[in-house]
């Protein structure tokens, strides 16, 4: 039987929702159930694995041409389309918001879009930034390869306290001042890409040092940065 190590990495996208205007800015959050195979009780952003669907969907906006050009640094071209797809459809299925245009689709949406697209709405890839990507290390019972997107509030379509077409995947979703999010039970990635994100907002897109990159692909972990 083969052992953890063999455990195949499925590329996933993840979406950093946050609103402005409050005395600080709040991160959109919710809780992983207790029964979770992948990191339960833990406090999450919305997002999740890549389905093949991603790969067809039509998108109203295309991702940033900088950003695209990172999420394709390994040499796989349309990826950055799908992991753009990806995210909206994993925020859409969690939450319920809609990080869209209104449009129609020029072909009849794939299995697992069908719902977003009866809103009237097109997946808006040009909200969202690429901001972090890790690899889940050896030995977990599930790995993924994960990009994280940051994405104002501002850019979703209706009311985003608005969670009444949420799955019941995540628990107690709301919205997380950014001085209150440690308090909550997370994983260790989501509190280094915490940290990431409000050194984001903090510098207000004064100068660009890459996308961190924590990187267990290999035998010997390492972090570096995507340029």
């Amino acid at each position: 039987m083969a052992g953890p190590e063999a455990t195949p990495v499925r590329d996933a996208a993840t979406v950093v929702l946050v609103r402005q205007g409050g005395a600080e800015p709040a991160l959109l959050m919710g809780q992983r159930g207790a029964a979770a195979a992948f990191m339960p009780d833990k406090y999450v952003f919305p997002g999740g694995a890549l389905d093949d669907a991603d790969w067809q969907v039509p998108l109203a906006v295309p991702p940033d041409p900088l950003c695209a050009a990172r999420l394709e640094a390994d040499g796989r071209p349309g990826l950055a389309a799908a992991l753009a797809a990806g995210a909206v459809r994993e925020l859409w299925e969690e939450t319920g918001l809609i990080l869209g245009r209104p449009g129609r689709w020029p072909v009849a949406p794939p299995a697992g879009w069908q719902s977003f697209a009866a809103t009237g709405h097109l997946p808006d890839a040009g909200a969202l930034r690429f901001v972090f990507r890790a690899i889940t290390p050896p030995g977990r019972t599930r790995r993924f390869d994960a990009r994280f997107f940051l994405a104002d509030a501002a850019a979703i379509a209706g009311d985003p306290e608005d969670f009444g077409r949420a799955s019941d995947e995540l628990g107690h979703l709301h919205w997380v001042p950014m001085s209150q999010a440690r308090r909550l039970n997370l994983p260790f990635i989501t509190e280094v890409v915490l940290g990431e994100v409000a050194a984001l907002l903090e510098a207000a897109g004064d100068g660009d040092a890459g996308i961190p990159f924590f990187d267990n692909s290999g035998p010997v972990p390492a972090f570096r940065r995507i340029r």
